[in-house]
């Protein structure tokens, strides 16, 4: 997230960490990195150095309890996997003096914290070729740790995030949209794609059903394994971000690792992924399905769509994260298919 939350004070956080985690601030530093999430970097009275981060549970006060106890139940999956399942590649959050992972820092907010590791993340994009089969790898050994987490971790219903929005939006293109500088130009985009947004929802109606028939065994999945939630270490690789976690098709990440991400994207990218998926299969005996890799890059598309539509029709300023929304419907809706 590009902008600062307006509505939430410093100081705030900062009584936070020392309520919660016995910190002491020294210092704490915006950093404008991610999607969906605000992060800081603080560093303590100590010198240690700390990741901060900030979930926004939603501009409106319905569902709010339901965000932050959904955080609250994939960061203990996290924990889990990490401390039960001895997955070391696991960044989970670091547990308050309570044993919370999670703490309300509003009726917006909710706050958690996690090591600051030494290392570089990547960019949202498709994975190099190089690293996809170590990648594979890393995958494999997350979803053979299902029995470890099955009973605690979220499950998929395979349902589209904000579709109910989208669908609102859909039937009110006919009438002005006055939420800010970007909300008729994102009513003008989508009016011209309408007919594509909605093949594309039916589209993804059929391929949930041929998951749903296929009988694949569900595991526990990140959700969200592009490059830009790999943190590269000295100690090898860390995959970070797990709000996202669910038990889900196993091919909810492994689309990731084929080129349909880069497809997804306008990029040029020849094949398709047999080696990495043959890899994986190799280490789990385990089956990926056509039907699981074609419905999660739809689902990604369609469910950004609905979000930056949502983004737009809400209240906004210019600049910032809005103008940034309105260039991301762009480039989905312009490169999808008419």
């Amino acid at each position: 997230m590009r902008d600062r939350p307006a509505d939430l004070a410093e100081t705030e956080l900062t009584i936070a960490l020392a309520e919660g985690w016995g910190m002491e601030p020294r210092s704490a530093e915006y950093l404008p990195v991610g999607a969906g999430s605000h992060h800081w970097s603080v560093v303590d009275r100590r010198g240690q150095a700390w990741f901060v981060k900030v979930d926004d549970l939603g501009a409106g006060g319905a569902g709010r309890d339901d965000a932050f106890h959904g955080i609250e139940r994939a960061f203990g999956v996290a924990l889990a996997l990490r401390r039960d399942a001895g997955l070391d590649f696991v960044l989970a959050p670091i547990p308050a003096a309570t044993g919370a992972l999670v703490r309300r820092l509003t009726s917006r907010y909710a706050l958690s914290v996690f090591p600051m590791v030494e290392g570089a993340a990547g960019h949202f994009g498709a994975h190099r070729p190089e690293d996809r089969a170590e990648l594979a790898g890393l995958l494999a050994a997350l979803h053979e740790a299902t029995p470890l987490v099955a009973d605690v971790a979220p499950r998929s219903d395979l349902a589209l995030p904000g579709r109910d929005g989208l669908v609102e939006a859909l039937r009110d293109l006919d009438r002005e949209w006055t939420g800010g500088p970007y909300a008729e130009p994102a009513r003008a985009l989508l009016t011209a794609h309408a007919g594509q947004v909605r093949r594309s929802l039916a589209e993804f109606d059929s391929r949930v059903e041929q998951v749903r028939d296929s009988g694949t065994p569900w595991v526990v999945t990140h959700g969200e394994p592009h490059p830009g939630n790999i943190l590269r270490t000295p100690a090898g690789p860390r995959l970070v971000d797990w709000d996202t976690v669910l038990v889900a098709p196993p091919e909810r990440d492994l689309w990731m690792l084929t080129p349909a991400l880069a497809r997804m994207l306008g990029e040029d990218e020849t094949g398709d992924g047999g080696d990495v998926i043959a890899r994986y299969t190799r280490l789990t005996g385990r089956a990926v399905t056509a039907a699981g890799l074609a419905l999660y890059p739809l689902w990604w598309r369609l469910a950004d769509i609905a979000a930056f539509v949502d983004d737009l029709r809400r209240p906004h300023g210019p600049g910032g994260d809005a103008a940034a929304a309105l260039t991301y419907l762009t480039g989905y809706l312009e490169s999808g298919r008419d």
